[in-house]
């Protein structure tokens, strides 16, 4: 469930709320009661991994294999750059 910001615009007082995504907006201020609330744009959280399972190397791309130097002088060449 979100956690959302509110500020009441007559008294100024700000509070966040946990809330599901489908419950009505708060409207009336819990300190002074009067109905001027507004709900803030809030930056959100990060996502956050809890329990085991979860690796850094979950994600991870694969490193490509070392690629074979095309541009040496003696490409082609019987010595083999030595």
């Amino acid at each position: 469930m979100p956690t959302y910001e509110y500020e009441c615009q007559a008294c100024g007082h700000a509070f966040e709320e946990l809330q599901s995504m489908t419950d009505p907006r708060l409207t009336k201020c819990p300190r002074c009661h009067k109905k001027k609330l507004s709900r803030l744009i809030g930056s959100g959280s990060g996502m956050i991994f809890k329990g085991s399972g979860f690796y850094e190397t979950d994600y991870k791309k694969k490193s490509a294999p070392p690629a074979e130097k095309k541009d040496s002088p003696c490409n082609g060449c019987p010595c083999k750059g030595k």
